[in-house]
């Protein structure tokens, strides 16, 4: 692993010019010019994310999940690749939740990890019976099913001494929480990019929030990584998150680059020109008045003295 975090555009550049593998993770990655612009690219995104929250403290250990779909998988390469060039100055723990889904392949994963030299944790916990006897018929499993996902890799995250939980949403997975909390939920909100978990341990990360899912399963598929199917649990035909996402994708195909943008409208918010009065004093917003008036007015407001 490299040790000077100065490296900039150019030295990324150069090593990604450089034909070199430099991890395990990136044993027989294509030398096409395509591929390399696209590993670029990533690099590039996932350190811009990092550095624009704030998510890099020196010497944290970082839980780094892992479903084993193309997401997951991206991260978990360009993590170790930024780490490697000594912009990542964090240790890495990868980590997979077995959460009993009928016809989960539970060899995968670890074989993978350790094929690749990647430390790691394999945890198995069967929180889908538990869903699967909460959830009346014909429900989606989705919401309870992350809820228990989510609590196994806080005590995970703990019990190995780790600062931040690290997930592998993508630009894509935030635009369509987005529009699920609008159309469904009557607020505006997403998945932030970095935020505190409730108990106010540990911080939850999501360094790919620049990323396209397009450019995830375009360097996976190159990579040729076992991707693991994400619908196991048979819980995801008809979701209110695969409609949205027919929508964004109808909205792509017409508009070119519309995805891109509406994200750098989420990072552009002006909460003057929103209506929520918590956001915005709009109570105390008045013209600037000139003395002269002003003094007037608060002499209007005198009563009189009676003699």
């Amino acid at each position: 692993m490299r040790d000077d975090p100065t490296l900039d555009s150019d030295d990324t550049e150069a090593d990604l010019n450089s034909g070199d593998d430099i991890h395990a993770l990136f044993h027989g990655a294509p030398k096409s010019t395509e591929f390399r612009k696209l590993r670029k690219r990533l690099v590039q995104q996932v350190r811009e994310a990092t550095e624009t929250f704030g998510m890099i403290r020196p010497g944290d250990k970082w839980l780094v999940c892992l479903s084993g779909g193309k997401d997951s998988y991206t991260l978990l390469a360009i993590l170790h690749e930024l780490q490697w060039r000594g912009l990542l100055p964090v240790e890495l723990l990868a980590c997979n939740l077995d959460q009993g889904q009928p016809g989960f392949p539970a060899t995968v994963l670890p074989e993978f990890l350790t094929k690749m030299g990647v430390p790691h944790r394999i945890e198995y916990q069967d929180t889908y019976s538990i869903v699967v006897d909460k959830v009346p018929q014909g429900r989606t499993y989705c919401a309870l099913c992350s809820r228990l996902r989510r609590g196994n890799l806080y005590r995970i995250a703990r019990e190995e001494g780790c600062t931040s939980v690290v997930l592998g949403h993508h630009r894509d997975d935030m635009l369509e929480t987005f529009f699920m909390n609008l159309f469904h939920g009557g607020r505006l909100a997403t998945m932030p990019p970095k935020l505190v978990n409730e108990d106010g341990d540990l911080t939850v990360l999501r360094p790919l929030a620049l990323v396209a899912e397009a450019d995830c399963e375009k360097f996976a598929r190159a990579m040729n990584y076992p991707v693991i199917p994400c619908d196991l649990c048979g819980s995801q035909d008809g979701l209110q998150r695969m409609q949205v996402k027919a929508i964004l994708d109808e909205w792509e195909k017409r508009s070119p680059g519309r995805r891109n943008v509406m994200f750098k409208a989420l990072m552009n918010v002006r909460p003057s020109h929103l209506v929520d009065p918590k956001l915005f004093p709009f109570a105390e917003l008045w013209p600037e008045m000139a003395p002269s008036e002003k003094a007037d007015r608060d002499n209007s407001n005198n009563i009189p003295q009676l003699r």
